[in-house]
């Protein structure tokens, strides 16, 4: 088994990793920049190192997103192992190939399976010929707007225009016409190009009244690729999740059957090892799903899967990178009652804009069904450097009734003052009747904030 880890990523989700590795008997060092030296993941590290230095040292390029600091800081401590969290490198192909030619143990998938799930048209080819439902959309990559017209005249407006080596919802619009695509390709090539150092852009056929729900997988050391339940992901503004449920109300038993079965093909197409997650889009309308794209890495809202049912995905994705067995029984994994995560971010809670500052007040609900993944706490500073999340409310209960009451309960008794929080939207979603109907789309948060 594995002895020590580092932790290649920091807040909410270096504190999730570094407690299980505390569980597990599993030494963790962590890394940290000069803007997140007094945040509790750095304190309750075994050993923490400072990467980034000279002006700027705080931005992800000088720091998180530093590989060549990043593996010296594992040598220098001794770490065996390294684990990325998720967002900075984690679904970086590169940086995986160089923790492994450093001798050290990648806590993720191989670095083939990343490089060819991270391309998303190359993905919706690979699902395609996996027997995985793709919608209509992009062969190859586009990188003009006359292109794209004419791939989009192929397959139909209104069309979903999105970075074809991004993630986030980073750039992504919608089109209704040649003229919107026009505007819409120039915004997104250019992100593009900002956030993943690639201009190539794919188009989808956008469904108008669409879910998102994703499938937890899991690939065993010894081959076995598993699901572990769906999530409904349909919450977002911006294209980005700010709450997830499992299991999701808009999903029957014959169609939860059917994407469990295509997201096991779907890793099993890329022989597929670790924590990952299928996404994929439900049609309202139909009842129909089609392949979005494969997560190769940890989701932040893995938490709701562990909820109802009991499994450590943390502790699975060390016992795989060791070649380990799983600590539950895969022909026997069964889920129970329901559960729900809310994001709580330092923004306003009207327009979503990030409202970083110092926390003054920290004060976290508990009891029975209540957990709460948190990278702050009180004195600390809510720095506009990296993603403005605070924390994961989530709660289990035994139906989804009364997970949603116990959830209002805590987010009334969940108090942060400094920063701006989005506590206040998520205490209007609760009492949303939409939401609570379980009849919601991705649309959802655009009708409760219109424009």
């Amino acid at each position: 088994m594995l002895d020590s880890v580092l932790i290649a990523n920091r807040g909410e989700i270096a504190r999730r990793v570094l407690r299980t590795a505390r569980q597990m008997g599993i030494r963790a060092v962590a890394v940290y920049s000069d803007a997140d030296a007094d945040l509790p993941y750095v304190r309750e590290a075994d050993e923490a190192v400072h990467i980034g230095s000279g002006p700027n040292s705080s931005q992800p390029a000088r720091s998180y997103l530093d590989a060549a600091s990043i593996i010296e800081a594992a040598r220098k401590t001794g770490a065996a192992a390294v684990h990325p969290g998720y967002g900075f490198l984690a679904e970086n192909a590169d940086f995986a190939r160089q923790v492994i030619a450093a001798g050290l143990t990648w806590v993720g998938p191989d670095p083939a399976a990343i490089e060819q799930m991270g391309d998303k048209i190359r993905a919706r080819n690979l699902m395609q010929r996996a027997g995985v439902p793709v919608s209509p959309g992009s062969r190859e990559p586009l990188t003009d707007a006359a292109a794209a017209v004419a791939e989009a005249d192929r397959i139909g407006y209104p069309v979903m225009v999105k970075a074809a080596a991004g993630g986030g919802g980073i750039g992504m619009g919608v089109a209704a016409g040649p003229a919107d695509l026009r505007a819409a390709f120039e915004t997104a090539r250019s992100r593009a190009e900002r956030f993943f150092g690639s201009p190539e852009i794919l188009l989808e056929r956008y469904v108008q009244r669409a879910r998102h729900v994703e499938v937890q997988i899991l690939g065993l050391a010894d081959g076995r690729v598993l699901a572990l339940g769906e999530r409904d992901c349909s919450v977002q503004r911006r294209h980005q999740k700010v709450a997830e449920e499992t299991p999701s109300p808009g999903v029957s038993a014959a169609l939860r059957e059917r994407m469990l079965a295509a997201a096991v093909r779907a890793g099993e197409a890329v022989g597929y090892r670790g924590a990952g997650t299928v996404e994929c889009l439900v049609d309202t309308e139909t009842g129909s799903f089609v392949f979005l794209e494969m997560n190769t890495r940890l989701q932040v809202e893995h938490p709701v899967t562990e909820l109802v049912t009991g499994i450590d995905l943390v502790e699975q994705q060390f016992l795989i990178a060791a070649g380990e067995p799983p600590s539950f029984d895969p022909g026997a994994v069964t889920s129970s009652g329901h559960a729900l995560e809310l994001r709580i971010y330092a923004e306003d809670p009207v327009r979503f804009l990030p409202g970083p500052g110092t926390i003054t007040q920290w004060d976290e609900p508990s009891g029975e069904g209540i957990r709460v993944d948190a990278g702050y706490q009180a004195g600390n500073t809510v720095t506009p450097f990296y993603d403005p999340l605070l924390a994961k409310l989530c709660v289990r209960a035994d139906d989804r009734e009364q997970t949603i009451e116990r959830a209002r309960v805590a987010v009334a008794a969940f108090r942060v003052t400094g920063p701006k929080t989005n506590l206040a939207f998520h205490a209007e979603l609760l009492t949303s009747p939409e939401f609570v109907s379980g009849d919601y789309d991705t649309s959802l948060v655009s009708r409760m904030r219109p424009s």
